[in-house]
């Protein structure tokens, strides 16, 4: 679908999430000064303020926060899935880290809060360039 709003692959501030994905890597800004992860992406580290941040390939590995069983096609790109569970992700390597995405190879009546999840890497589902994302699915 021509002129779909997101992901915006050429933003300064997510390009390396979306070329890390194409090679099939979840990373995430991590500060140098103390080790925090800092996301969403900003300029300064939200824990000691520094400026010091570098993107770091992390385990895919995560919980399950919150998610939604979507039913009803609110975004015409993924009609074909519904019904589908999009949700919030923590990420093993810090809890702070919430990952909002779509939740793949699932029963949607089977997720539970609190359930360990495994990044995997899938083209979005809509037309144009082919864009691989982080989708999460049950580990």
């Amino acid at each position: 679908m021509q002129g779909f709003p997101f992901p915006e692959l050429d933003w300064e501030g997510t390009r390396p999430f979306w070329k890390g994905a194409a090679r099939g890597e979840l990373v995430i800004p991590r500060c140098r000064a103390c080790s925090a992860f800092v996301w969403y992406p900003r300029e300064r580290c939200r824990a000691c303020r520094s400026a010091n941040l570098a993107w770091t390939r992390v385990s895919g590995r995560a919980a399950l926060f919150s998610y939604t069983v979507v039913h009803d096609v609110f975004v015409k790109p993924f009609a074909e899935l519904v019904p589908y569970a999009t949700g919030l992700v923590v990420l093993a390597e810090d809890p702070a880290v919430r990952l909002a995405t779509l939740l793949v190879d699932c029963d949607p009546a089977a997720l539970r809060i609190g359930q360990p999840l495994r990044a995997v890497f899938r083209p979005l589902p809509f037309s144009g360039p082919e864009v691989l994302a982080p989708l999460f699915t049950p580990a």
